[in-house]
């Protein structure tokens, strides 16, 4: 129970040790990372997602999406490979390593099918983070501190430095000077419908966003939640649920993704290209199944705006990620919002 407590304001370490020896095979959970890396001239970017799942097939993964190619390899292991720090954020599946440093990679070809083997290591430097506070632990804010929600989201670094090297049967990538991205979810299952997206590379160095709208279920509702974060100049800008700001536009089309963030002072617009990309196992109806589609390859065109001051930054960020899944009416169509909903409930 300690340990529970203890992490609530340390997003990024394992969550779920009260599960790792439940009886309980019927109630799945998940906890997984997100570490995405692209190469300093931007031209292979790669996203290594280490979790475990808990159910009825119990067992831990390791996932390496190759952006450039639209590859995904899913590395399954026994549940006994997986080994997490209490403390912080250490985690190790069989012979790879995570941490809040970096990682290290040594995958057999014949743990994936169609993967090559994959080795090496790459470290991270300046983690830029999602501040923490005592009220508010992390990217979901106050709604941290609730133990009913469907799904947990934490941002670890909106933007932070590569070095290092991995290697794809003899095919050697380089990150140094690349850029890095890391974030996780936890919980029982992934949003019924969401859109999220994210790039850091921008032609202006230091340049980072990334942007969600999801249906949380509440209470036997569906509400819609969202999350933005912009860093800019070293402040990072943030849109959320619970800060009072609004979703003032989102649309989806075949081909385009448009979303309009608002608070008091400030507005962030994102519209993403879609293109095409791989399909991701996620947790859906107790197992990890293939359901959700990723690209790295979208162009995000970001517009901030002071609204008293005028248009503060305007660009177009590469090798952006991009997930559009689900029931995603739920999501463009205005409602109640999460903050709005669960307040007059407590």
């Amino acid at each position: 129970m300690l340990t529970r407590v203890r992490n609530l304001w340390r997003p990024e370490n394992f969550h779920l040790h009260h599960r790792m020896n439940s009886k309980d095979s019927k109630t799945a959970c998940f906890e997984g990372w997100y570490f995405k890396l692209v190469d300093a001239a931007g031209n292979h970017p790669y996203a290594i997602i280490p979790g475990v799942f808990m159910g009825e097939d119990a067992h831990a993964f390791i996932q390496v999406l190759d952006g450039a190619r639209g590859q995904v390899w899913y590395h399954r292991f026994a549940l006994s490979a997986f080994k997490a720090s209490r403390r912080h954020f250490d985690v190790r599946i069989g012979r790879n390593h995570f941490h809040s440093h970096g990682f290290s990679l040594d995958l057999d070809a014949s743990s994936a099918e169609n993967s090559p083997r994959i080795e090496g290591q790459v470290g991270f430097a300046k983690l830029t983070r999602w501040p923490v506070r005592l009220l508010s632990p992390g990217a979901m804010g106050p709604f941290g501190l609730l133990p009913f929600f469907e799904c947990y989201h934490g941002i670890l670094s909106v933007d932070h430095g590569l070095d290092g090297v991995l290697d794809f049967d003899g095919v050697t990538r380089s990150f140094a000077h690349g850029r890095g991205y890391l974030e996780k979810d936890w919980g029982r299952g992934f949003p019924e419908g969401y859109v999220w997206m994210q790039s850091n590379h921008f032609e202006q160095p230091g340049i980072s966003v990334m942007a969600s709208v999801a249906k949380v279920p509440l209470f036997g509702a569906g509400l819609r939640g969202f999350l933005a974060g912009f860093l800019h100049e070293g402040t990072l800008h943030r849109f959320t649920t619970y800060s009072g700001a609004r979703v003032a536009r989102c649309a989806l089309t075949d081909t385009h993704v448009e979303v309009r963030f608002e608070d008091r002072r400030y507005a962030l617009e994102v519209e993403a290209e879609k293109a095409e990309g791989a399909v991701l196992k996620a947790p859906y109806e107790k197992q990890m199944t293939e359901r959700v589609s990723e690209t790295m390859r979208s162009q995000l065109r970001v517009r901030f705006t002071d609204k008293r001051r005028g248009l503060i930054y305007e660009g177009t960020g590469r090798n952006g990620a991009l997930e559009a899944q689900g029931n995603l009416s739920s999501i463009t169509q205005a409602g109640p919002t999460l903050f709005r909903s669960i307040v007059p409930a407590f």
